[in-house]
């Protein structure tokens, strides 16, 4: 038997996600679209009558003449066009009680498919405290739809609306009519509509005008952007340094028992300075993980995410781009995966372009574990005034990081990318309370994902490097050491030469191979690196005192610089292959960051030299 399925479609900022989250719960996957980047979110929605559906949430769009490859990908998933997908059974067509004139265009619109459809009227509670009144079962009676009203972040209107989506399911027809229509006509209609069923007009939005006159002004928008990040990097030190404390203990509670029961063979090693001394070298930093993806949902939720990016429209039309491009950009800060797969929101194809090209220079959750583990080596644990030092310098980097990206596409856009710089137009959302359970489920699905990431791609490099950096085993007597005779060593010993003029030494060599996989793999590898090179009181010392004991000052300074601008992962490179269409790009890309990083690493060295 087919599967139900139902499709939660509507305009950006009506709630879908949220409305999605409260009907589906923890029951949640997330992949991709066959053949394309777009995330799709899939869940099991509960029906009243014990029946279960799928229920999948398309990317926001205006219309079904798409304008992105995002808004593409809801049109053909609707029209039954979508590779790999079915056409939904039935349509939950959300809109937002408090833009009601706008919102009931794309219902009108989608209305014409003639697929069983019910309309979630959502956020009625931020309506009904602004003043406005909708008359539901008048609004019901003109669309010939049924429409519940809700409040998705409140749970209210559920068991309505998975009441009526129940009985839609099953009765969709073998064709559909076509969506071609007026868009002014629509736009016209919809207007009527809203006056219509508006019963009471709210007054002027005051709070969401007073939020705004501090948000949005041109001095003190950017000097409030700026204290956020401030805090969030802060934040990633002060508050993840007790749960590291304890992730640390309990990895070394766990190497102490491994060399309890086990004999000094391959397998204690292999546990010990392999999975563990590798793995647990990038686990420890979940916490700080957890820590910035917190405030990026958060500044998501609460609808300050698209205020920032007018704030930078500014900015960022002077390289060329426009505040479009700040959403997927500050979405590279998690990953660049994900930023690079929001740029299918920006219309002009070189806007795009340019913005894929330059979010692998956002600093990266997977470049924290690195920052980190240099940062406490090396940088004193005291403070500069009111901050700590380590927080400031964390900071910097990023910083540094983004004036890189700058300046990348300041020239891009003034060569390979040459063209206009776009007009900017957006919806500005509501301002929200963020919700703790859809916070929940996001913080969830990012450790889980993380936690994923260590248990399979870096344990199994981790795996490798140490087999590498093991075998083979110098002959007895042998006054060469088990690193350097074995074939990590010697293959660190050839890349030396080229990382020599910039600081690197054989062990940051070995390193940077597998932190091609994945950034945060840099660290395991220097981890296991460290545990198999030493002796038995050297491995029981943290990553950070051996680091702090073998580098010097301006290697550790040009490491991190390194890390700035280092070539993005090959999932990076890999997503870029399909967003681009071939491997062009791809390559271009790794060539201009390799130059980057080499650059500002060998700066920074023979700088720091001269000065300490």
């Amino acid at each position: 038997m087919t599967a139900l399925l139902a499709a939660l479609v509507g305009n950006p900022n009506a709630g879908k996600t949220s409305l999605f989250n409260a009907l589906t719960g923890s029951r949640q996957k997330v992949g991709n679209y066959p053949g394309v980047t777009v995330e799709r979110k899939s869940g099991r929605l509960a029906l009243p009558d014990g029946r279960i559906a799928e229920l999948v949430d398309l990317p926001g769009t205006y219309s079904l003449s798409p304008r992105s490859p995002d808004e593409a990908v809801t049109r053909d998933m609707v029209l039954g066009r979508q590779a790999g997908e079915r056409r939904p059974d039935a349509i939950v067509a959300v809109i937002d009680a408090t833009n009601l004139r706008n919102h009931l265009r794309f219902v009108l619109e989608l209305r014409r498919l003639g697929l069983p459809m019910v309309v979630a009227l959502n956020m009625v509670d931020l309506a009904e405290r602004d003043g406005t009144r909708i008359d539901v079962e008048q609004l019901s009676r003109i669309l010939g739809l049924p429409v519940v009203p809700t409040v998705a972040v409140r749970r209210r209107g559920l068991t309505e609306l998975a009441a009526e989506i129940g009985p839609l399911l099953g009765t969709a027809p073998a064709t559909l009519a076509s969506p071609e229509a007026d868009i002014r006509l629509l736009q016209r209609e919809a207007r009527v509509i809203a006056d219509t069923v508006t019963a009471q007009h709210g007054a002027a939005k005051r709070w969401t005008q007073v939020l705004d006159g501090v948000a949005m002004h041109p001095v003190a928008g950017p000097l409030l952007l700026i204290a956020i990040l401030f805090v969030m990097f802060q934040s990633v030190f002060a508050f993840a340094e007790v749960p590291m404390g304890w992730i640390e203990a309990g990895i070394a509670a766990l190497q102490a028992q491994v060399s309890a029961l086990l004999p000094d063979t391959w397998l204690r090693s292999l546990l010990n300075d392999g999975v563990l001394s590798g793995v647990g070298a990038v686990v420890v930093f979940l916490p700080q993980i957890l820590i910035l993806f917190l405030f990026i949902i958060l500044l998501e939720q609460s609808g300050y995410m698209v205020r920032a990016a007018f704030i930078m429209d500014r900015l960022m039309a002077g390289v060329g781009l426009n505040g479009r491009a700040f959403i997927p950009l500050l979405s590279s800060f998690a990953c660049a995966i994900p930023g690079i797969m929001a740029t299918r929101t920006i219309d002009d194809p070189k806007d795009r372009l340019t913005t894929i090209l330059i979010a692998p220079l956002m600093t990266c959750s997977a470049r924290l574990p690195v920052y980190t583990v240099i940062i406490a080596a090396f940088i004193p644990a005291t403070n500069v005034g009111w901050f700590g030092l380590q927080g400031l310098v964390m900071l910097g980097l990023y910083v540094f990081g983004v004036a890189g990206a700058l300046v990348a596409a300041w020239a891009l856009r003034r060569t390979v990318t040459k063209g206009p710089t776009p007009t900017f137009l957006i919806e500005m959302p509501k301002y929200q309370w963020p919700v703790p359970r859809d916070i929940g489920i996001g913080l969830w699905q990012r450790a889980g994902a993380f936690l994923q990431r260590a248990g399979g791609l870096i344990l199994m490099i981790t795996v490798v490097l140490w087999a590498l950096a093991s075998f083979p085993k110098p002959p007895e007597g042998s006054a060469v050491t088990p690193l350097s005779y074995s074939a990590a060593g010697r293959i660190g010993s050839a890349l030396e030469p080229i990382f020599a003029p910039i600081g690197f030494n054989r062990e940051i060599a070995i390193a940077l191979v597998p932190g091609l996989a994945a950034r945060e793999v840099a660290v395991a590898a220097l981890g296991t690196v460290y545990a198999l090179d030493g002796d038995e009181d050297q491995v029981a010392q943290s990553l950070v005192e051996r680091l702090r004991g073998s580098w010097s000052l301006p290697t550790a300074l040009a490491f991190l610089a390194w890390y700035v601008f280092a070539p993005q992962c090959l999932a990076t490179l890999a997503v870029v292959r399909r967003e681009t269409g071939g491997w062009k790009w791809p390559a271009f890309m790794f060539v201009y960051l390799f130059a980057m990083a080499y650059l500002a690493a060998g700066a920074t060295y023979w700088i720091a030299r001269a000065l300490l």
